[in-house]
């Protein structure tokens, strides 16, 4: 089975942080006004998601779930990966806390903190680290964990609804 390829999807209307398929980091910013910045996004995201097996989302956290402008980012996003063909798990921000620092309220300072001491990482934004965890998460998952995590760590991702990747990608 290969390695699946994953890309993890900090979503932000300003700044939407991205982890590619190699582990590469970046965030989607742009002089975009108003409701380009949807168009804007959805066209980098479609240029990274040729050739994904399965894109991981941070969801919207509860209380926010039918409102907002992070939720038409979200519409934008998820509606372009449908389009080629992507599948995409979302997990929720406290889920990926959870599994990075074992604490489901852990800030952006934690997470970092994190992945610096599991894999020696570091970002320019949080938003990179984010979607880094997202990646990472995924990877985990369907068994191709780049570092050791601890078991109670993560067994939070069994509490995500994981698509089923096609026939040649571990699952």
């Amino acid at each position: 089975m290969t390695t699946p390829r994953v890309l993890g999807l900090d979503l932000s209307i300003t700044a939407t942080g991205y982890a590619l398929s190699d582990g590469q980091t970046g965030t989607f910013k742009g002089p975009w006004k108003g409701d380009w910045r949807l168009v804007a996004i959805k066209t980098a995201v479609a240029g990274q998601a040729d050739g994904i097996d399965v894109a991981v989302i941070e969801d919207l956290p509860t209380h926010a779930k039918a409102a907002g402008i992070t939720g038409m980012v979200h519409g934008a996003v998820r509606t372009v990966l449908m389009e080629l063909g992507v599948p995409y798990v979302l997990i929720t921000p406290a889920t990926l806390k959870a599994y990075a620092t074992g604490k489901g309220n852990a800030d952006k300072t934690a997470m970092a903190i994190a992945a610096l001491k599991r894999a020696g990482r570091e970002f320019v934004d949080d938003n990179q680290c984010d979607a880094w965890w997202l990646r990472a998460a995924g990877l985990d998952w369907y068994g191709h964990s780049e570092f050791d995590m601890p078991k109670a760590q993560r067994d939070r991702l069994g509490k995500v609804t994981w698509p089923k990747l096609a026939v040649g990608v571990a699952a």
